[in-house]
Parts: C-alpha cells; sequence; structure tokens
C-alpha cells in the first residue's frame, strides 16, 4: 500500500473515533433475542466489509469476492460502510437482523460483538486453516473460535539504520539497558533529532502498555487491573526519564511521529506494518524505506519475551441463513494460498498461514518476513479489549500517564487513579 490517507491508518492501528457511544450499542442483547433464523445451506449470503468502501483495498477484495462466487455458484451480496461508522452499522444492523453472512471486523471489536451472541463458532474451519498461532488466537474469544484471521501483524517498534550508524550504535538494542544507551548517543547528533519519537499525547499514549508488560505488568490479572502494580509504575518512571532527558519529545502522537521518521529525524517510534508505505509515501530520501528495519521491542533482561500489541483484522460469520457458505468463504478468503498470497501482493496485507507467509511472493519481501519474525510471533492481544469500555480505560491510563510526563502527578499516584477510575469501566 502506498497510499495512506488519516481514515487508512486510523483503521490499521485499531484506533476508532467512535468512542463510548459505538461501544455501549455492543452490550449483550436482551433475553429472548436469540441467533438469527435462516436456512444455514442457503447458497446466497451477505458480505461486509469496510475495505469495500476503500479505494486502496476495495479492487483485491472485490476479486476475492468475485472468484468464490464463480467457483462455487453462489451469489454474496456485499455491504460496506465507512470505517469510523462501521462498528456502529454493524451492530445496529445485526441487533436489527438486518446482516447475515461473512464480516469483516477489527480485532479490537470481536468481543463487543461476540457479546451480542450471534457469532458461528468457526473451530472447524480454524482446525484446518494452517493459520499461524498468533493469528488464530487473535480470532478467539471466550474459548470460541470466532473469527478466522485474515491478516494478523502487529504495532511495533521500527528503526533508522542510517541515523543510528552515524550515531555510532552498534546493531539494534535487544534490552531497555541498550536502548536507553542507543537514544543517549543518537540525542548527541543535534540537528533537531528525537531519539525515539514516542507517543507523548493522550490520544495515542496507550502505547505505554507494551512497555509496561515489558516491565513485568500484566496489566489486568483476572478481572483486576494491574495498572499501578510496581511494574507498571517503574515503566512510567523510566519513560518520564527519557521525557526529561530529552531523548523522547513532548505532544507527539502516531502522526507527528510518522512525519519525524519520514524526515529522518527520528532513530525509532512506533507503528504498524504498514509503515513501510507511509513513510514511503512522505519521505523526501526515496532510500529511506531501505534503512528501516524492525525490531524486537527491547527487553529489560534477557531471555525475557518481547512484548508487542497484536493488530489485524478478522472475518466472522453470523449464524443463521447462508451461514455454511459464508463459513466456508471465510475460510477460502483467509486460508487459500494462491488468494492470500495475491493479496499481499496487491495490499502488502501480511498472510496468516504458515503457507501463506511462505510463499515467494511474501517470503521474498524481508521487511514483511523480518517484522512477522520478530515482532508479530510474540505479540498479544491488548486484554483491555474484552471490555465494551476498552478504549476509555485506555484513555483513562493515557491522561494519567500523560500528567506523569508534565510533571503533575507521580506515576505511583497517577496510576492508582487510573486504576480506580477504569475499575467502573470493566462492563
Amino acid at each position: 500500500m502506498t497510499t495512506m490517507n488519516r481514515r487508512d491508518a486510523l483503521r490499521m492501528l485499531g484506533l476508532s473515533t467512535l468512542g463510548a457511544t459505538g461501544l455501549a450499542a455492543c452490550a449483550p442483547d436482551a433475553p429472548g433475542g436469540g441467533a438469527p433464523k435462516g436456512d444455514t445451506a442457503a447458497k446466497t449470503f451477505g458480505f461486509t466489509s469496510w475495505s469495500l468502501n476503500e479505494e486502496a483495498q476495495k479492487g483485491a477484495v472485490q476479486a476475492i469476492v468475485d472468484a468464490y462466487a464463480t467457483a462455487k455458484q453462489v451469489k454474496i451480496d456485499t455491504a460496506s460502510f465507512p470505517y469510523n461508522e462501521y462498528l456502529n452499522q454493524v451492530t445496529l444492523k445485526l441487533r436489527g437482523g438486518q446482516v447475515s453472512g461473512a464480516i469483516q471486523l477489527d480485532i479490537s471489536w470481536l468481543g463487543a460483538l461476540a457479546a451480542m451472541g450471534k457469532l458461528r463458532d468457526l473451530s472447524p474451519q480454524a482446525a484446518k486453516g494452517g493459520y499461524t498461532e498468533v493469528a488464530r488466537s487473535s480470532g478467539q474469544f471466550d474459548g470460541k473460535q470466532l473469527g478466522l484471521p485474515w491478516t494478523t501483524g502487529s504495532i511495533g517498534l521500527i528503526a533508522n539504520t542510517d541515523l543510528l550508524k552515524k550515531a555510532g550504535v552498534d546493531g539494534l538494542p535487544s534490552t531497555v539497558e541498550e536502548f536507553e544507551a542507543a537514544l543517549e548517543k543518537v540525542g548527541k547528533l543535534g540537528g533537531g533529532v528525537v531519539p525515539y519519537a514516542a507517543a507523548t499525547k493522550a490520544a495515542q499514549l496507550k502505547d505505554i502498555l507494551p512497555w509496561m508488560q515489558t516491565f513485568g505488568s500484566p496489566l489486568l490479572n483476572g478481572e483486576e487491573i494491574a495498572v499501578g502494580d510496581g511494574a507498571s509504575v517503574a515503566a512510567v518512571e523510566w519513560y518520564k526519564k527519557l521525557y526529561d532527558a530529552k531523548l523522547i519529545a513532548p505532544d507527539v502522537d502516531r502522526f507527528d511521529a510518522r512525519a519525524l521518521f519520514a524526515q529522518g529525524k527520528a532513530a525509532f517510534y512506533d507503528d504498524a506494518i504498514i509503515a513501510r508505505g507511509v513513510v514511503s509515501s512522505q519521505a523526501p530520501d526515496r532510500t529511506l524505506t531501505e534503512k528501516m528495519a524492525p525490531l524486537a521491542r527491547p527487553v529489560l533482561k534477557a531471555g525475557d519475551t518481547p512484548r508487542a500489541l497484536l493488530w489485524g483484522h478478522v472475518i466472522v460469520v453470523v449464524d443463521g441463513e447462508g451461514a455454511d457458505a459464508a463459513a466456508d468463504f471465510a475460510s477460502f478468503a483467509t486460508s487459500d494460498t494462491a488468494t492470500v498470497a495475491g493479496f499481499f501482493e496487491k495490499v502488502k496485507l501480511p498472510p496468516t498461514t504458515t503457507a501463506g507467509l511462505a510463499d515467494p511472493k511474501v517470503a521474498g519481501d524481508t521487511f514483511t518476513t523480518d517484522w512477522t519474525e520478530k515482532i508479530t510471533k510474540t505479540a498479544t492481544p491488548n486484554p483491555f479489549w474484552r471490555y465494551a469500555g476498552y478504549a476509555q480505560i485506555e484513555s483513562t491510563i493515557a491522561e494519567q500517564v500523560q500528567a506523569v510526563l508534565v510533571g503533575q502527578s507521580s506515576a505511583k499516584e497517577a496510576l492508582a487513579k487510573a486504576a480506580e477510575t477504569a475499575k467502573g469501566l470493566q462492563k
């Protein structure tokens, strides 16, 4: 993907402007709502997708729809909505029995739709799909396989190897100590270079969560909010130390970070795997993408598992009219090797199967294979996604972390306040 507008970027990062209004609509149905009725063996079914509404992907997605419909002699009725309206629209139509068949979902929304009790368990399809373990997990909720993974990636760190070389940094850092030392060396370059274009605006400060995990916090213990424990406090204190030392900059969000990196003014920043396309479209230096290197998030001590936030899309199926064919379509779209490799070739979104990742079209792309092996391999879902109010929980934590950065609160006090507020959002 070589072009990216703001909506596309929000989609790729699992962000939404829906807020509490959209997610509140995803509370469990009232008793008696039941699963949708209809002939599950029907040869006509629907497919709802935001990608069919976006110029960068609609042609590639429509080609998959047409190929399946022709091969299986079925009729697929497609529907699409803009991403920022998508969850609200799908929720309302599913509640009213106005949507059936297959539905594309951001993985962060799976819990919200699962709560409605109308999705088919796709375990039989998942068992034979050849999906990677991490991809398969992205479609699981409450012990059921409710989604088949369509593309699986992660939010991870990217380095500008040219800047690191100029700063005298030997190789990529693997521990927090090495990472901090690298930042200090880059900081001596001057010229407006930001060593780590980390999120410091509240809107994007959920990026602190994998750092909290790096320092040892589970974020959530069962149903108990763990933010505010010793590990999360230590992570925020470390972040504040970087901030005070000017190794990270004030008032930076994802878009600011991308701009800094594209201008060659940042040595590290956090982004999704689509970063290469974004940077390529913005960078004056046409060779910058060749200097971009994905790296596993540095660990606290050697031997720890690098942390990353899982990101991706799944296809779910509404149990009811045409569900059998829709489930088969979902399997085809996500696991047929020729289909997923061709889709990658067009839109650069990584496949979710072992065979798809091994296809020459994918395996020959070094950036994608490095990202998959170094970052996505150990990525995990945001534990707060199980709650309808997850976005509010993240915002609560982010606002308190920002208060720490600007000196309005200590890390311990701020995170204790965040945890107390978050408890009221666990619905």
